[in-house]
């Protein structure tokens, strides 16, 4: 057992690259698909819809900690296929992206008025030009805060990935926690740092509400 010291400060802030690491890839992968299932929930053939729909529940029923175990330890028992740890961690955090913003995204272009794709199609624009320039922007508007809210959701959700051996700040926590034997102080740190990266986008998220009103 040793004392809490700067290297152990230090290792806590080195850890936040997988945390950021892995909203960054939940985000990049997770976003087109979640357009594509967005999409797909208003698409005017009933059976896209309902298998979209399935698709989300599916995905969404399912806790994130069982996503990860499914992906990593499920795949070599059913499949017989060894998945490496970053390639699990990466699906499965696409997968819930992509349904949770899916579901996000869709009810913004719902919220978007029908008159608004009659007023595009009297202007004699094609399907996916009205989308574009008319639908698509109105629809941002009304689903960024909420957008930017779950993003919170999904810094806090990066701590399940240690349990695949990424040590990324939870992990560290325990870590330095073990090492030092002051959990209060450490996981208090912890704590703060989680603090520090949610508060201005939970702020961020209240400002675009107020701001872009769907209602006005």
């Amino acid at each position: 057992m040793r004392s809490f010291s700067l290297i152990d400060f230090v290792s806590l802030f080195t850890a936040l690259r997988w945390t950021v690491a892995l909203v960054v890839l939940a985000l990049l992968f997770g976003a087109p698909l979640a357009l594509g299932l967005a999409m797909g929930r208003i698409s005017r053939f009933a059976g896209l819809r309902w298998t979209m729909a399935a698709l989300i529940q599916v995905i969404q029923s399912v806790p994130l900690l069982g996503l990860l175990f499914f992906f990593y330890f499920g795949m070599p028992v059913f499949l017989g296929i060894q998945v490496p740890a970053l390639i699990a961690v990466t699906v499965a955090y696409t997968l819930y992206t992509a349904a949770f913003l899916g579901e996000i995204w869709r009810g913004g272009l719902e919220a978007v008025k029908q008159a608004q794709w009659e007023a595009g199609a009297c202007l004699g624009l094609s399907a996916w030009q009205q989308f574009r320039h008319i639908i698509a922007p109105q629809a941002l508007r009304l689903s960024l805060p909420p957008t930017v809210g779950f993003l919170v959701q999904l810094i806090k959700g990066t701590s399940l990935a240690s349990i695949l051996g990424f040590v990324e700040l939870a992990r560290a926590g325990q870590v330095v926690s073990a090492a030092t034997f002051q959990p209060l102080l450490t996981y208090a740190l912890v704590a703060a740092i989680y603090f520090a990266l949610c508060l201005p986008l939970t702020l961020w998220s209240r400002s675009l509400e107020a701001r872009l009103d769907g209602s006005r």
